[in-house]
């Protein structure tokens, strides 16, 4: 007798080779139960009012390029421009800000206080220089625009490129 005659052989579609998954090791589904337990375990409580006040908040933008300047907008609700200050040096321009809500309510039977605090502080890399000298920014109704004029040197520099089709 040959030892090919004792090796059973496979049907097609079927495997010679005995496959054991992962998921079937009990170590590995313990070891995926136990990391479950610890992603999940901050999920089943509502902390978003207590971690605002460690994480901040970071003010979502809108950065826009055109020939002559560079416009950003920045969302920012809740706050005055009091609470808020822009600089610009030549190669970026920095939002900083904080927020300051306090909410009381007094009830016959009760009396609730909330506070919320937070700052950020984004800074966003400009692609040209800048003429500093006459930036411009507004405040309106949450939304701060500023406008970023280039400076002449910048204009100049910029170059169209010919595409060529094949």
């Amino acid at each position: 007798m040959f030892f090919k005659n004792l090796i059973k052989r496979p049907f097609s579609g079927e495997s010679s080779v005995p496959v054991r998954k992962e998921e079937d090791n009990p170590f590995y589904a313990l070891q995926r139960d136990i990391n479950s337990v610890f992603d999940n375990f901050f999920k089943e409580f509502e902390l978003a009012p207590f971690r605002q006040g460690f994480e901040g908040f970071s003010p979502k933008i809108d950065v826009i390029e055109t020939d002559k300047e560079i416009k950003i907008s920045a969302e920012l609700p809740g706050m005055d421009e009091k609470d808020l200050d822009v600089s610009v040096n030549k190669d970026s321009i920095t939002i900083k800000g904080e927020k300051k809500a306090e909410k009381e309510d007094k009830g016959k039977d009760y009396y609730r206080m909330e506070r919320s605090y937070g700052s950020f502080c984004r800074t966003v890399p400009l692609p040209v220089e800048i003429n500093v000298d006459k930036v411009e920014a507004k405040f309106n109704k949450g939304i701060l625009n500023i406008v970023l004029p280039k400076t002449e040197s910048a204009l100049r520099e910029t170059k169209k490129i010919a595409i060529k089709a094949e």
